[in-house]
């Protein structure tokens, strides 16, 4: 087998990673989506994607770590989260991934924050509203960084035809 199927087959791999991480918070995903793009480019001599298409991947790719704190910031502090409901959340989606996969995803930053709020001293219906707030702003980074996943691969695709 050529080296260069082996690098395209390591690249396709990459990005099928990085768009399971986009999900799952264990994983770093855009970021290895861009890898895997970067990968495959560098594969094929940069003669199907070139500069110009890579800087704006790299771009859309920071553009998600800022996607991920705004979103998850927005939803906690919308409905007043303490810092202690926010690690909490953190701590809860971690401990909901290894522990109750998949449902943990769900239920683990839900969880995390309630606790974190009833541990800063609030009474458990603004704990539950904080909790729930929290767990729709992490909701709402992944559905963002899901469309801006499908639109990196778009720009790939495109360059690459075309």
């Amino acid at each position: 087998m050529p080296p260069q199927t082996l690098l395209y087959g390591l690249a396709a791999l990459l990005v099928i990673v990085g768009l399971v991480g986009v999900v799952l918070p264990a994983l770093p995903g855009l970021p290895l989506v861009f890898a895997g793009m970067l990968l495959a480019a560098w594969a094929g001599g940069f003669q199907q994607v070139g500069p110009v298409a890579l800087v704006i991947l790299g771009l859309m790719t920071a553009l998600s770590f800022a996607i991920d704190f705004w979103a998850t910031a927005h939803g906690a502090k919308r409905v007043g989260a303490s810092r202690k409901a926010i690690i909490g959340a953190i701590l809860g989606t971690f401990a909901g991934l290894f522990v109750f996969p998949p449902f943990g995803l769900f239920i683990g930053p839900f969880a995390g924050a309630l606790i974190g709020e009833l541990l800063h001293g609030r009474d458990l219906p603004q704990a539950t509203k904080v909790g729930f707030g929290t767990w729709l702003g992490i909701v709402l980074a992944v559905v963002l960084k899901l469309g801006l996943a499908f639109a990196m691969l778009g720009v790939f695709a495109f360059d690459w035809y075309y």
